[in-house]
């Protein structure tokens, strides 16, 4: 199948759903124009999109966990406690491993095995196995929107089950799901496959239902600088708007400068909204999500709260839409469902303290923005000239090229060549830029910042700046000084 970045033909579409919902029995559940009127009938209230623009109206950010457990009624349980205890605005069904894998029978094994023992026995909920009746028992059963949040390379089957269980909301893509999560996914079919899932989106869309799409933002969620998972965003939003998406919430890790944080979530929207501008999807709204602290946590819980709270009023100051909550629990393993509900209070209280508070709209900040967007737009531009004008074939050749490159992606189409590190100011810079596009000015830039900080801390510029920067916030840091 030839990879470009053109809209499906219908045909070309319903001639892949075959192969797609055969994958596994429930797939034979899923009936479109049954779905599409299920869609309907769901109230405003609960829809993703009525929330996410609301939000965007009144200058709001809203709170959501990530949360799964394998049984439909323990599930039940788990959000409707994050949605009344945790106060939570939009909540998560996060998939299990298995179903990521499309290993669904050891899924199914899972389930059985959770039910004999009565102790999870997957890390999140098997949507495919539970099928569309399943899915509509736990989207049925609360008062807020829920969002299919997982990890998976190919998501054709988990889409059209959980678009057709009610799910209004659904995350991932093509590169954000592939490089960061699998060794030997080619590029080319994960972009295909994700074209398959935009598709879908498309359809409910132009049969009035809309259904909200979020890019994954962090990518590693380590040291991952702003231009890069800026650039893969827009990337994906782009490929998702070509096959008729029209909501889309375009995401970013916080890094842990305040200043850099919120420069990359400003300088995210102004691009992504450029972009589409500049290309005719002029008809889509954008949205943005702020992903607390993704890395490394303090075990010691009063620390980790320290942590969830400066991501919250990062999400606040920079007037992220959405923020996507962690737990005290992090650093421990998965969190009791109290444990992420104090997360979320955490959380709801920062973002109320900041509602009516505003970040200086500074010199530094300027600069920081400019620094992200003219890196942003190096990236984007050479993959556009790689791929001859098609960001779908330019995504798969930059990958090829290293002009796309994501910092410690298990993927072996990832060239792996950049090496980023903290700034002498917590900021996160390139201290070596590997194939990215710079300019000379660009690169000259991240090799002063990243010698100053050498300078104060009477070192050389070394790869030890990277490991200490790794394991800095747990253990009581931004910046891995030596000791």
């Amino acid at each position: 199948m030839q990879l470009s970045n053109k809209k499906w033909d219908l045909d070309f579409f319903l001639a892949q759903r075959q192969e797609a919902l055969s994958a596994w029995p429930t797939g034979a559940e899923v009936d479109l124009d049954e779905a599409i009127a299920y869609q309907a009938e769901i109230p405003g209230e609960k829809r993703f999109v009525t929330r996410l623009n609301e939000a965007l109206a009144a200058g709001k950010t809203l709170i959501q966990p990530r949360a799964g457990v394998p049984l439909i009624n323990e599930h039940i349980v788990l959000l409707g406690h994050l949605e009344q205890e945790g106060e939570a605005d939009l909540l998560p069904t996060t998939i299990d491993s298995y179903t990521r894998l499309n290993r669904y029978e050891d899924a199914q094994r899972g389930i059985e095995e959770s039910k004999v023992s009565g102790k999870a026995m997957l890390n999140g909920f098997p949507a495919v196995n539970h099928g569309v009746k399943g899915c509509r028992m736990v989207t049925s059963a609360l008062k807020a929107p829920v969002q299919v949040r997982h990890g998976t390379p190919d998501a054709r089957l988990l889409c059209e089950i959980t678009l057709a269980g009610g799910f209004t909301s659904f995350e991932g893509g093509g590169i954000s799901y592939n490089i960061p999560y699998a060794k030997a996914v080619p590029m080319q079919d994960t972009l295909l496959y994700w074209q398959y899932v935009d598709r879908l989106v498309g359809l409910y869309e132009e049969r009035g239902i809309s259904i909200n799409r979020e890019p994954f933002g962090p990518l590693t969620g380590t040291l991952v600088p702003p231009c890069i998972s800026n650039a893969v965003a827009i990337l994906e939003a782009l490929l998702a708007a070509e096959q008729g998406v029209k909501n889309i919430t375009v995401g970013y890790g916080q890094c842990g400068n305040l200043i850099q944080d919120v420069a990359a979530i400003r300088a995210l929207e102004q691009q992504t909204k450029a972009y589409f501008a500049r290309f005719g999807y002029t008809d889509v709204v954008v949205s943005t999500v702020l992903h607390q602290w993704m890395g490394g946590f303090p075990a010691d819980e009063a620390k980790a709260f320290a942590v969830i709270c400066w991501g919250s009023a990062v999400a606040a100051l920079a007037q992220a839409t959405k923020v996507i909550v962690k737990s005290p629990h992090e650093a421990l393993g998965v969190p009791t469902m109290e444990a992420n509900a104090a997360g979320l209070r955490a959380t709801k209280q920062v973002i109320m303290m900041l509602a009516d508070q505003a970040i200086a709209d500074g010199e530094r900040l300027q600069e920081e923005m400019a620094i992200i967007m003219a890196e942003t737009d190096c990236i984007l531009e050479r993959a556009l000239e790689l791929g001859e004008g098609d960001w779908a074939l330019g995504t798969v050749r930059g990958f090829e090229a290293g002009i796309i490159d994501i910092p410690f992606a298990p993927s072996r189409y990832n060239m792996g060549k950049i090496m980023p590190a903290r700034d002498n100011n917590g900021a996160v810079r390139l201290l070596d830029t590997g194939l990215l596009p710079f300019t000379d000015k660009l690169k000259a830039f991240h090799q002063a910042k990243i010698a100053q900080r050498a300078q104060a801390e009477h070192r050389g510029v070394s790869f030890q700046m990277v490991i200490d920067d790794i394991y800095a916030i747990s253990k009581g840091r931004l910046v891995g000084r030596p000791h």
